[in-house]
This record gives structure tokens, sequence and C-alpha cells, in this order.
């Protein structure tokens, strides 16, 4: 195999790297949730519960579900940006179940029993912005450019 083949082969799209990126983010993220001291009362994180009192960063609540998601995202983030098409469907539903959870925040209360995640406010916020952020990635990073005039 000639070096150009390879080189080829390896060659991300935008939507690609786009992708892996934000895999990689989640993967951090999710870790970094099991870490205590980046994570906040780390001793009262329960499984899933709105009781959850620890919070990543001092900011978003969590939970050991909630870690476990990120984690889940992250891996598939990481193994859908191999081809432009499955990037581009993480970003796109990614991002649309980011926007779904963000209305659950809206709609749930932060202390109801319904809210199993858990989430409060910075959540919410942060999956609205997540959600928008994704779609426009993926949606951005494969237009196509428009046909020219004569």
């Amino acid at each position: 195999m000639t070096t150009h083949t390879r080189a080829t082969r390896s060659a991300r799209t935008p939507v690609q790297q786009a992708a892996l990126l934000v895999g990689l983010v989640f993967l951090l993220v999710g870790i970094l949730g099991f870490i205590p001291g980046i994570t906040t009362d780390y001793d009262t994180m329960k499984f899933a519960s709105h009781e959850s009192g620890a919070e990543l960063l001092g900011i978003f609540q969590i939970s050991v579900l909630h870690n476990l998601v990120h984690l889940a995202f992250g891996v598939a983030g990481v193994a859908l940006s191999r081809t432009a098409s499955g990037a581009r469907s993480y970003l796109l539903v990614g991002g649309a179940i980011y926007l779904v959870l963000w209305l659950y925040g809206l709609l749930v209360g932060h202390t109801s029993d319904a809210n199993f995640v858990p989430l409060n406010t910075a959540d919410d916020w942060l999956h609205f912005v997540l959600g928008i952020g994704m779609i426009a990635l993926g949606a951005l990073l494969t237009r196509r450019p428009a046909a020219r005039g004569l």
C-alpha cells in the first residue's frame, strides 16, 4: 500500500472530525464524573435519582447513570466517526436526543421522582447548547455547495 493510499484512507472529513471530538469530550466528561474532587460531594452520588448531590465541577448535577450515559455517548461518537454518514447521524440524532433531554428537564420538576437522570438548571441549558451545537455540526459540515448560476 502506498503512502498516498494510506493517507487517503485515514483522512477524516470535517463531520467525522467533529463527531470524533464530540465523542471524546463525552468520554472525558463521563470519566471526570467518577473522580472525587472534580466531582463535588462525590460521596452523595446515587445511581439514578434527583437526590444525587454530586456535581461535576460543582455545577452539573450527576449520578452514576448520568456518567454512564456520557460514556455511552462518547463510545458511540468515536465508533460512528469512522464513516461520514455515521458521524452525521451521530451528531443529528444525538443532538435531537439532547434537545429532548432539555425539554424533559424544563417540564419535569428538579425535585420530582420522574427526574431520574438527575438534572438541574445548569444541566438543562447545557443540554440545549449541546443539542443545537450537535445538530448544527451535523447539518453544516455535510451540506452540499449551492449550484452556481451562469
